[in-house]
């Protein structure tokens, strides 16, 4: 699904760069280009990264909460 319409960023880009280690709100819209423009996704791509960060941390890789409280944040 397109959660960033201005750059074309789907929640599969999303849950593929915090896979790849992005685990902040920023470093998300940096790597992606999700956020730059309009700014109306980023409540959508918060929510995708903390999702995709604690759905990692259940499969036993090592994410702290503070990372997910950074990337609420």
């Amino acid at each position: 699904m397109i959660v960033c319409h201005c750059a074309v960023v789907g929640d599969q880009q999303i849950a593929a760069a915090a896979a790849a280690g992005a685990t902040t709100l920023s470093r998300v819209c940096a790597s992606t280009g999700a956020g730059r423009d309009c700014g109306a996704c980023v409540f959508s791509v918060r929510r995708i990264l903390c999702e995709s960060v604690g759905s990692e941390a259940d499969h036993g890789l090592v994410t702290t909460s503070a990372e997910v409280d950074r990337a609420a944040s």
